[in-house]
Formats: structure tokens, C-alpha cells, sequence
């Protein structure tokens, strides 16, 4: 009786993930410890798949042990990975598991790039081996039954899982095997199976036999449930039709029914329920007798049967010689209760007890994302704070440069170059002069033309593959089943169109600093001079008053320490605010791991606020200082200037100055600008070869695809039958010739469509074709046509001329070969009753066709019969 259903494992095709995840790692993390950890861990991964799905595996605990393992790697991998299309695509093909393929074509196979996708077949086969280790299992001892109803209920367990979860782990239809409604009935038929060797452990630990008939009446209820979705729906494989599956079924049902009948009629039995226990083993009988019937090949119920005979015949006995108790109706017996003591186990990460992770250091993508939007709220506060001290110092800057100072205060004699003056012409010196620019702004066409490059490259191979994809899509149709190039490729676009914007942006910011340059180069230029040249360049004046003792040129200068303390605070501010630095990791996994998902914002929001808020203050108190000391400043300047001698060559002489010393804050500014105008050029090339790398990737795994699609649909193309090739038409069955009668001529019936005729045990020749009238007048001379001939239809009464020769019957058309003729002319002395296949036309007659009269010719004397045409010998 013990007949188990197991299901078969599906394979897949070798897929090599060592290449694709280590260039993912080197793109992402930076070389060190962690990146190598990373990449051995994938080469672990690669040796791990290889031997979960790249062999065949034994029906033992240790193979499933290995496929727990990579399930669960799976799992938890994912996250870590940007596993899409248009990202990390690696293509992972499975064969249909019930689908065995034909002897010119393989089996049904289906090919994604989502590893949602793979982990769904891997759970598959998890449920396969499970049912095949279950299945395999001693039920006659109490090891092998616990064994196999945990693996039945695990295996229940895996195929609900699939149901529940496959839809949405693929952007496209499943495969039968893994479709809702397979999976779903496989949960169903190895939970009854559980069930059942809940109800084997039961009858071997002799329970009670109420808790027995509750256990078999559920097995029986699961059963059921299982045979009417076989039955029912009709997007199931053809396996659970062919392979025993459904008579298995419908046995297995009758057999739990009948079991918990025969128990239940021991309860019956016990409660002096004399009546009630012949009709429950009457029933019981009934079954049995039906499953021995039908499904005899599947299941062997003999032992059953003769046990349930043996106490039928018993209780009649006792019943008819002692108790006479009343027999009931079937429709009368109390209905049989159900225990449940299986449920399908729940598919929980980890699965495997053994399960280690081999990315445990590696942060999932959610908080990478995270981390990036962090980072971006970060860098744009920082860079607000740097950009209003920096903005505040060029103005500072700006107004002593319009005010004269310090040089103001140095050049009291007005006839030798103030010291502020000297140290801003030796710093320009010292860091390159004008060479140092030139050389900066000659850099920058190449720089730009380089990223040009590689961003047009990228969008070029796309452009080509998506090209050809159109092509394709538009040449095979519906049958092109896979996604857009054009929709694909929209994030890659995106990200193209977003570079070729920024470098709009870094054209027009190289176009304003060597506006200014050509403003400033002459002034720089004169402080690049050696000291004697720039003294003879600044126009001289007459002495000016002596100021030295005065107290505004006092103030003036104390004011002017306070502007340079000021500066000196905001580089140190600068400096803090720049290293300041926060473990958001922990936050972010912290998030994830309690509430499953993590809000950014908020907790970006708070934190950022507790780093920033305090320097957020110092800028703003700094700004505030230096508004009320430049105010101080310009006051106490306007008072200096009235207390100085003014003229036109003192007027020429602080001009000039008030050039040098803009001159050298542009220089400064310069130079910082194309600085960091290289280093973004670079840091663009690294980004932009990052997203060629990605887009050859892509391009590569989609022509890959593309070549495996092509090749399956040339398969099912060449695996299509040809269009058959009919026979000729029977002459006697040809449209009529301009020689026929008006009556013949006008008169059209169509011949009838030949159909499937099966063979009798004894097949009979064809009627006798009618032969062609010799004379006009013979037309009348005809014996009775035979019983149950109907007339000639007009369309199809042969028709000849008198005195003409007639044509030989035409056959079905045979091939022609050099040196033998396709057809020999019949022989005088031809047996009329041999009916070969070049003397006789073709007779087919169909069923509901009106059979071929045999229409009488003139007879010649001496011939008792009609007479074969003559046919010529050549």
C-alpha cells in the first residue's frame, strides 16, 4: 500500500559568478582587506552553487544540507548585490523539472536575469529531494517515519513558499513546474503524504483507534483536496496525468477512507455499535473493492482487503447468531472526525543549521543607499558652511582691497613697495606664477575632450545593441519574449544624459575663470617681477604726513589683526567641519534590523543636526564679527584718507596698488578653481569609465541572451511540422473538360474533404472504377447499379469522346529517378482483378460519402465480364 509520490529535481545550466560580483567589488570597494575578503568569499559562492545545482545529487540528507546552504546564501546575498537587468545581470537558465523534452529538441527551459529567480528553483529542488529522501525512508521503524514526515512537511513547506512568493520574485510567466497552481497541488500531496505517516505511526504504536480513524479520515480529506486540484485545473503539467500521480491520488484517498472506517468501526465495535460496524466495514469494503478495480497496477491493497473481509465476516456472524442489532444506511453513520498533526514547515532564513555567511562584513544595499543619501546631505551642508566662510573672507578681502589696506599704512613715505605688497608678489612666485596657471588651463581641453570620449563610447554600444534588438523584436514579433532594450537601457540614460549635463556645467565654469584670468594677467604677471622691477612700476609720491604716531593708523591696524585672526579661525573651523565624522552604518543596520526597512530622512536629519549644529552657530557668530569689524574698518579709513596729503600721482600710486593686491587674491582664487577643476575632471573619468564598464556589461549579458533566444527559437522553428504535401487529384474527381455536356458543365458539386477512415480487421479492396463508354449509343445498355449505389453526382460523371483513346487511371504521384520511368503503361495481358497501384486511380471513400456506382459497359463476346480499358504497349 505504501506508495509515495516524489518529485523530480530541475537542472541548470553552469553560470560562472566569480567575473561579474569580483568586478562589481573592485568598482565599489576600495583596495584593502575588505575587498580581498570580498572576492574569495565570491570564489566560495561560485564553489558552492557548482555543488548544489552543477551535479546530480544523492537522495541523502548531506545533498540537501547543500542545498539549505546556498538557499540560504541566496537569501542573504541578495541585498548585498544590485542583481537586476541593468545592474549586476547575471543570467541563470533552469529546465522544466516535469518536462522531459522530445528527441530533436530539448526540454522547456526558461532564462532570467534575477536571482529571485533562482533562489525559486532552488527552493524547488530543496522540495524535490526533500519528497525523494522521504520517500526513500524505512516506515517500518520509528526513525524513517519521523524522518519522512518532517521532509514531507518541509517539502510542503517549499512548494507553498514558491506559490506565495514566485509571481513577484519574476517580471514574467514561470515555468509550468513552478507556476502557483503546480506548486501549489505538490504542497497539497506531500502534506497528505505527511499526513499518512502520521496514521503509519499511529497503527504501529497501536493508539486508540478513535485517534486512528481521525488521523486517516484527515489523511483522506488532504488526499481529496489534492485530486481535485489535479483534477480541476488545467495548468498542470502533464506529469500528474502520465506518471501515476492521479491514480495514486484517487487510491490513497479510498484507502485512508476505508482505513478510517475499519478503525472507526473498532470504536463502534467497543461501544456495542453492533449495527454501526457492519455498515462502516461494509463501506470500508466498498472502497477497497474500487481501489483493487481501478488502480490495482498502483497500489496493492490485498492485505487490507483481507483484513477488513476477515472482520466484516466476524461482526455479520455475531450479529445475525447473537445481538440482530440494525445495520444503518451509509447516509445514517456519524460523520468520522479529523485530526491534523502535520502543517507545512515555514521557510525561514536560516533554513540550514550549518549556515555561515560568506558576506557577513558586507553592508546590505538599502543601507549603501542609504549611506550615499547621507552622504549627499552631509557634503551639501558641509560644503554651505565651507561656501559662506569662503565667501565671507573673498569679500573681506575685497573691501581692504578697495580701501588700500594694509598697503595704505606700509607706504607713508610713498616712494618703496609695501611689505603686504612683497609677501603677495614672493607667494605668487612661489607657487608658479603665471606658468603654474597656463599650464593648468592647457590641461583642461584635454581633460574634457577625454570624458567626452568615454561618455560617448558608452552611449554609442548601447545605441548599436538596442538597434539591433528593434530589429529582432520587430523581425520574430510576439515571439521575442524578453524585455526592451529601450526600457532597459532608461536608468543608463539617465545617468549618460546626467554626466553630459555636468560637463555643460564644467565647460561653462572653465569659460568664466579664464575670463577672469585674462582680467588679472597683467597685474600677475607685474608681481611675478623681481622686487626691483615692481618698485619701478608703481607710480611714487610725495611724502605724506607723518601718520605714524597717529591714533587712527593705530586703529586701523589693530582692526586689521582682528580681520586676520578672524581668518585664521574660520581655516581651523574649516578643518573641523571638514574631518567631522559619524558611524552611520550602525545606525542604518540597526534600523533594518528592527523595523525592516530604514527611514533616512529622519534619521539622517537628527544625526546631522547633532554634528552640525554647534559649527552651524560659529559660522554665523564669524559672518556677524566680521560685518561689524569691516564697518569699524571703513569708518576709520575715511578718516585716515582726510588726514593724508591727496594728489594725482598719490591718486595713481594706491590705484595701482589696490590692482596688485586684487591681482594676488585672483591668483589665489585662480589657481584654486582650475585646481579643483582638474581634480573633477579626473574623479568624472573614474565615474565615467565606472558607467562604460557597466554599459559593456550590459551590452555583453544582453548579446548573450539575445544569441540564446535565437538559438531556442530556431529549435522550435525547425522542431514545427512541415505543411503535407497531397496526393494529385483523381482524374475521375477533375473539373470537367470544355467537351462536356451543358448539363455536366453548368452543374458543380464539390468533392468531399477525404477523412480519417480506421481499418477493419479484414480490409476490403476499392470498388471498381467505372470504365469509359466505347459508343455512344452502349450509354443506355447498363445492368441495376449495386444495392445501396446512389447516382453519379453530375460534377463527377466520367466523360469521353467516342472513337478516343483512353487515358490510363492517374495514381498518387511517385518520384522519378535517371533511368527509371515514373510510371510503365499497363501490360494486354494485366490481371483486371490485380489491383496494383499503376492501373488503379486512387478510391478513397470516406464515411457519409455516396459510394461510386458501377456503371455496366457493352460487353464484348466470349468475355463474361466487363472488360479492362486497353492499354498501348510502348
Amino acid at each position: 500500500m505504501a506508495t509515495f509520490i516524489s518529485v523530480p529535481l530541475k537542472k541548470s545550466s553552469e553560470v560562472d559568478l566569480v567575473k561579474p560580483l569580483t568586478k562589481f567589488i573592485c568598482a565599489t570597494y576600495s583596495a584593502g582587506e575588505d575587498q580581498g575578503e570580498y572576492v574569495r568569499a565570491v570564489e566560495e559562492l561560485n564553489k558552492l552553487r557548482k555543488s548544489a545545482v552543477g551535479r546530480p545529487l544523492d537522495k541523502h540528507e548531506s545533498s540537501l544540507e547543500i542545498l539549505l546552504r546556498y538557499y540560504d546564501q541566496l537569501c542573504v546575498v541578495e541585498p548585498k548585490f544590485p542583481f537586476s537587468e541593468n545592474q549586476l545581470c547575471l543570467t541563470f537558465t533552469w529546465k522544466d523539472a516535469f518536462d522531459k523534452g522530445s528527441l530533436f529538441g530539448g526540454s522547456v527551459k526558461l532564462a532570467l536575469a534575477s536571482l529571485g529567480y533562482e533562489r525559486s528553483c532552488v527552493l524547488f529542488n530543496i522540495g524535490a529531494l526533500a519528497s525523494q529522501i522521504a520517500s526513500e525512508q524505512n516506515l517500518d521503524s520509528d526513525e524513517g517515519l519521523k524522518t519522512a514526515a518532517k521532509y514531507y512537511q518541509l517539502a510542503s513547506g517549499a512548494f507553498s513558499y514558491i506559490k506565495d512568493t514566485v509571481l513577484s520574485a519574476l517580471n514574467r510567466e514561470p515555468t509550468m513546474d513552478i507556476s502557483p497552481d503546480t506548486v501549489g497541488t505538490l504542497s497539497q500531496i506531500m502534506l497528505a503524504q505527511a499526513q499518512e505517516v502520521f496514521f503509519l505511526k499511529a497503527t504501529s504504536d497501536k493508539m486508540k483507534d478513535a485517534i486512528i480513524a481521525r488521523l486517516a479520515n484527515q489523511a483522506a480529506d488532504f488526499y481529496g483536496d489534492a485530486f481535485k486540484q489535479c483534477q480541476y485545473k488545467e495548468n498542470l503539467p502533464k506529469y500528474f496525468y502520465f506518471q501515476e500521480v492521479l491514480p495514486v491520488l484517487a487510491a490513497k484517498h479510498c484507502i485512508m477512507q476505508a482505513n478510517a472506517e475499519y478503525h472507526q468501526s473498532m470504536l463502534a465495535k467497543q461501544q456495542k455499535k453492533f449495527g454501526e460496524e457492519i455498515g462502516r466495514l461494509q463501506h470500508a469494503t466498498d472502497l477497497v473493492k474500487t481501489v483493487a478495480s481501478r488502480y490495482d497496477e498502483y497500489v496493492n491493497v490485498k492485505d487490507l482487503s483481507d483484513k477488513i473481509s476477515r472482520a466484516l465476516a466476524a461482526a455479520k456472524k455475531d450479529n445475525d447468531f447473537i445481538y440482530h442489532d440494525r445495520v444503518p444506511d451509509l447516509k445514517d453513520l456519524e460523520a468520522i472526525g479529523k485530526a491534523a498533526l502535520v502543517k507545512s514547515t515555514v521557510i525561514k532564513v536560516p533554513i540550514s543549521q550549518k549556515f555561515t555567511d560568506l558576506f557577513e562584513k558586507m553592508v546590505p544595499l538599502a543601507v549603501q543607499h542609504s549611506m550615499t543619501v547621507y552622504n549627499s546631505r552631509k557634503a551639501e551642508i558641509v560644503n554651505r558652511l565651507i561656501g559662506q566662510m569662503r565667501e565671507a573672507t573673498n569679500l573681506s578681502n575685497g573691501v581692504l582691497a578697495s580701501l588700500n589696506l594694509p598697503a595704505a599704512l606700509e607706504d607713508l613715505s610713498g616712494d618703496s613697495i609695501p611689505q603686504s605688497i612683497l609677501e603677495k608678489s614672493r607667494a605668487i612666485i612661489q607657487q608658479g606664477g603665471l606658468q603654474s596657471i597656463d599650464q593648468l588651463i592647457k590641461d583642461l581641453p584635454e581633460l574634457l575632450q577625454r570624458n567626452r570620449e568615454i561618455l560617448d563610447e558608452s552611449l554609442r554600444i548601447l545605441d548599436e545593441e538596442e538597434a539591433t534588438d528593434n530589429e529582432l523584436r520587430n523581425k520574430f514579433g510576439q515571439r521575442w519574449q524578453r524585455t526592451a532594450s529601450n526600457d532597459l537601457y532608461k536608468p543608463l540614460r539617465t545617468e549618460g544624459g546626467n554626466a553630459r549635463n555636468v560637463l555643460d556645467k564644467a565647460v561653462q565654469a572653465d569659460i568664466v575663470v579664464k575670463q577672469r584670468y585674462g582680467t588679472h594677467r597683467e597685474m600677475i604677471a607685474l608681481l611675478c617681477k623681481p622686487e626691483a622691477e615692481l618698485n619701478a612700476a608703481i607710480p611714487s609720491a610725495n611724502p605724506a604726513k607723518t601718520l605714524q604716531g597717529s591714533e587712527v593708523v593705530s586703529v586701523l591696524r589693530a582692526l586689521l589683526a582682528n580681520v586676520n585672526e578672524l581668518k585664521m579661525e574660520r581655516e581651523k573651523l574649516e578643518n573641523d567641519i571638514k574631518s567631522a565624522q559619524f558611524d552611520m552604518t550602525s545606525k542604518f543596520l540597526t534600523a533594518l534590523a528592527q523595523d525592516g526597512a530604514i527611514n533616512e530622512e529622519a534619521i539622517s536629519v537628527t544625526e546631522l543636526d547633532n554634528i552640525y549644529g554647534g559649527y552651524t552657530q560659529k559660522v554665523l557668530q564669524s559672518l556677524k564679527s566680521q560685518e561689524e569689524i569691516l564697518g569699524k574698518i571703513q569708518n576709520s579709513h575715511q578718516e585716515f584718507s582726510t588726514m593724508r596729503q591727496s594728489n594725482a600721482d598719490a591718486n595713481q600710486r594706491e590705484e595701482m596698488l589696490k590692482k596688485l593686491a586684487a591681482a594676488h587674491d585672483s591668483y589665489v582664487e585662480l589657481s584654486s578653481n582650475l585646481k579643483e577643476g582638474t581634480k573633477f575632471y579626473n574623479e568624472l573619468t573614474e565615474i565615467l569609465l565606472k558607467f562604460q564598464n557597466k554599459c559593456s556589461d550590459i551590452v555583453f549579458a544582453r548579446k548573450t541572451e539575445r544569441d540564446e533566444l535565437l538559438k531556442d527559437l530556431q529549435q522550435s522553428i525547425a522542431q514545427q511540422p512541415s505543411a503535407p504535401s497531397f496526393p494529385a487529384v483523381p482524374a475521375y474527381q477533375s473539373t470537367p473538360s470544355s467537351t462536356a455536356t451543358p448539363a455536366t458543365a453548368t452543374s458543380s458539386v464539390p468533392t468531399p474533404a477525404p477523412r480519417t477512415v480506421f481499418v477493419q480487421s479484414k480490409p476490403q479492396p476499392p470498388a471498381r472504377p467505372p470504365p469509359p463508354a466505347i459508343q455512344a449509343q452502349a450509354a443506355n445498355t447498363s445492368t441495376p447499379p449495386a444495392s445501396g449505389a446512389g447516382p453519379i453526382p453530375p460534377a463527377t460523371q466520367p466523360v469521353s469522346t467516342p472513337g478516343a483513346t483512353p487515358s490510363p487511371a492517374q495514381g498518387p504521384p511517385y518520384p522519378t529517378y535517371q533511368g527509371y520511368p515514373g510510371c510503365y503503361p499497363m501490360p494486354v495481358a494485366y490481371n483486371p482483378y490485380a489491383y496494383g497501384q499503376y492501373n488503379m486511380p486512387y478510391m478513397y471513400q470516406a464515411p457519409g460519402q455516396a459510394p461510386y456506382p458501377n456503371v455496366q459497359q457493352p460487353q464484348q463476346p466470349g468475355y463474361p465480364y466487363p472488360q479492362q480499358p486497353y492499354y498501348p504497349q510502348q
